[in-house]
């Protein structure tokens, strides 16, 4: 199910983007799975009450923790949508635009100013900064010193890269012995807490369902992946197509909220942070793809392409590989397509990942003198199959 052509390089795109993400390659090579990369088709699957989750390990998860209180991102159907409605209210653009934002702004400040003074950083590492501020403030993990869970929560989300028995054998002690010291240090004071007295946040509503102290661990870390490691990684690579793009910068520095929003997405839907979504088809079903209907047998793995039905020009417009915030998309086709996903696991997190982003990004590209200094090693995570970006080093002065 492959998009139709974009035009010819060279011809009426000249000035093609080159992705940097190693994870946007053809996802599996397995004849089994069923590959789908066109826009329409993807998006019919992501939105079918058809198809479950079968993503970042959804099968494994729910064979060790079975459907009851399954963190939201491994739900299907009724529960799902019960749980998804019970935590829209800390999602809400008017809770993001008043009680986030001032958090996202004085928390942004207080990284550049430190920046400023030291002449050097890590940009991933304000990036997490940033990010788990605001994620915890969301789920509710105030009660711990978040300099150090932001360490805690960099060594769990940290992906293995070696291979074989022994590395395996390894990584699978060291990520029980860090789920251990985030539950005792961070989670664990949170939940005593709310339960002495309760807050508007996520654990507080867990704790009011009759989630166990282990569900609502799962669920920190489930919110931890989609809030804090995500949104890291799409800071980081908004920021070096920033400083790759001199244009750009000055119109991103010169814009307003809505036109620097604008850009954001548009360099999310050339470079997803998460490039593959799974799902497995409950019962035999039948999608339209860019060549026609193809139907799809019951329990099938499907393997959805974000990065190529991103690229799909019937949604994305004229010249799709190229990165353009002006570009006349499809009707009713969101700025970054598919990259927060779709239809019930469409990220609720989405408004709050993407002001953020804008807001940082317009502190620290006001500084005088900024440069990047050494750019980024990119590898992918075995999990989400997004890409990581460590040790991009800025300066200024």
């Amino acid at each position: 199910m492959r998009p139709e052509p974009a035009t010819a390089q060279g011809q009426d795109c000249p000035h093609q983007f080159q992705s940097g993400n190693p994870a946007a390659a053809p996802p599996s090579g397995d004849p089994s799975v069923v590959r789908i990369d066109g826009f329409a088709a993807a998006r019919e699957v992501l939105r079918s009450g058809d198809v479950r989750q079968a993503g970042f390990n959804a099968e494994l998860v729910h064979r060790f923790i079975g459907p009851r209180h399954a963190p939201v991102l491994y739900q299907d159907g009724e529960p799902h949508q019960r749980q998804r409605s019970a935590t829209a209210r800390f999602f809400a653009p008017r809770v993001v635009a008043t009680r986030y934002r001032t958090l996202m702004e004085a928390t942004s400040r207080d990284l550049v100013e430190r920046f400023r003074r030291a002449g050097r950083a890590r940009l991933d590492d304000m990036s997490l900064a940033l990010a788990v501020a605001v994620a915890a403030d969301i789920v509710g993990l105030t009660d711990s010193p978040r300099a150090k869970m932001a360490m805690r929560l960099n060594r769990f989300f940290s992906a293995g890269q070696q291979q074989g028995t022994v590395a395996a054998i390894r990584n699978v002690v060291l990520g029980q012995w860090r789920t251990l010291t985030f539950y005792l240090f961070d989670v664990r004071p949170a939940i005593r807490a709310r339960r002495r007295a309760p807050r508007e946040d996520v654990i507080s509503h867990l704790i009011s369902e009759g989630y166990s102290n282990r569900e609502i661990l799962t669920e920190c870390l489930t919110y931890g992946a989609a809030g804090m490691a995500t949104t890291r990684e799409f800071i980081v690579m908004a920021a070096l197509r920033l400083f790759e793009h001199d244009d750009l910068r000055t119109r991103f520095l010169g814009a307003g909220e809505q036109e620097r929003t604008a850009i954001l997405e548009e360099v999310l839907r050339l470079e997803p942070v998460v490039s593959v979504l799974k799902r497995r088809a409950a019962r035999d079903m039948t999608v339209e793809s860019n060549h026609g209907p193809v139907t799809i047998p019951a329990r099938s793995l499907m393997e959805i392409d974000i990065g190529a039905a991103n690229r799909d020009a019937t949604a994305a417009g004229p010249c799709p590989h190229q990165l353009d915030p002006d570009r006349a998309r499809a009707a009713k086709v969101s700025a970054s397509l598919l990259s927060f996903g779709d239809g019930p696991h469409r990220c609720p997190g989405a408004s709050v990942a993407l002001q953020e982003a804008a807001i940082f990004l317009d502190h620290l590209l006001h500084v005088p003198g900024l440069r990047l200094e050494r750019s980024p090693t990119v590898t992918t995570n075995p999990v989400s199959t997004g890409y990581e970006l460590r040790d991009a080093v800025i300066v200024t002065g």
